[in-house]
């Protein structure tokens, strides 16, 4: 971990040290032909954003490439190893060391800044656009990585059906409780059914006392199994109503008696009590 966090500075530094070269020869480029600093200054500050944005955007690429697993390492026996990281994280300073050999003269502080600008510019390019990808790709062909990396979609195809059948059984598994579960309390509220069947139809009673017991029902329901209950002997009453010789009602007004009743809440909008058989 410590090694990690040592490359990882690192990188950030020699990154930062090739963002300045960058900076440094487009500056004196522009110079060079004549622009203004009050104008390099004006693009310096719209561009310093997006230059910001894909350095980050980079470095967490990098940063997230640098925590490997075993199997990833061995897909990748050069690039994996930390004498390799370590030579592509200071490749920017190494740039920089080859700009100064390349210097004739250290007089012209001028002509010296600019050969290190190029020698890290040109090395780092080299290394990390040219150089590591083409690595990359050998090792790949390589007959060891291949079967690790065959190796490793081969387990994850596995762990990702095993995570697929585990959900399947855990929902077969609630379907089957809550089905297991509607049939004993179907039970329970058969005759309160039969009851609401009764009731709505009406029987004589005047409407005050029906929705009076219409409610007692209902708190009887909740009782029960709650919500769920609910709901479960609404669907049986209308269903009864539905399937009774004489014919029922244009509207049932359970749902509308029941408002407040635990959880329950009537719908104004819905059609569940309308009796679509009638």
């Amino acid at each position: 971990m410590r090694k990690q966090r040592i490359l990882k500075l690192i990188h950030l530094l020699s990154t930062c040290w090739f963002g300045l070269c960058v900076v440094y020869i487009l500056i004196l480029a522009m110079r060079q032909a004549g622009v203004k600093w009050w104008v390099i200054f004006s693009l310096s500050g719209h561009s310093a954003v997006f230059v910001f944005l894909m350095v980050s955007l980079y470095l967490f690429a990098i940063f997230r490439g640098g925590t490997r697993s075993k199997i990833v390492e061995q897909e990748y026996p050069l690039t994996s190893t930390y004498y390799y990281m370590a030579f592509y994280t200071i490749t920017p300073f190494l740039g920089g060391l080859a700009g100064i050999g390349g210097v004739v003269s250290l007089k012209d502080m001028n002509q010296c800044l600019l050969s290190i600008a190029y020698g890290s510019t040109g090395v780092t390019f080299l290394v990390w656009i040219i150089v590591d990808p083409v690595i990359g790709v050998i090792e790949n062909l390589l007959p060891a990585s291949r079967q690790h990396r065959k190796l490793r979609l081969e387990q994850a195809r596995l762990r990702k059906e095993k995570e697929q059948r585990e959900k399947q059984l855990l929902l077969e598994k609630l379907q089957s409780d809550e089905k297991e579960l509607r049939s004993k309390r179907q039970n329970k509220l058969e005759p309160l059914s039969l009851k609401l069947v009764e009731l709505v139809s009406g029987n004589g009673k005047d409407l005050k006392k029906r929705e009076y017991e219409v409610v007692d029902i209902g708190v009887m329901a909740w009782q029960i199994g709650g919500l769920d209950s609910m709901q479960q002997l609404h669907e049986m009453t209308i269903q009864q109503l539905m399937n009774t010789n004489e014919k029922p009602p244009a509207f049932c007004y359970i749902s509308v008696w029941w408002d407040g009743i635990g959880q329950w809440r009537h719908h104004p909008l819905s059609k569940k009590d309308v009796l679509l058989g009638d």
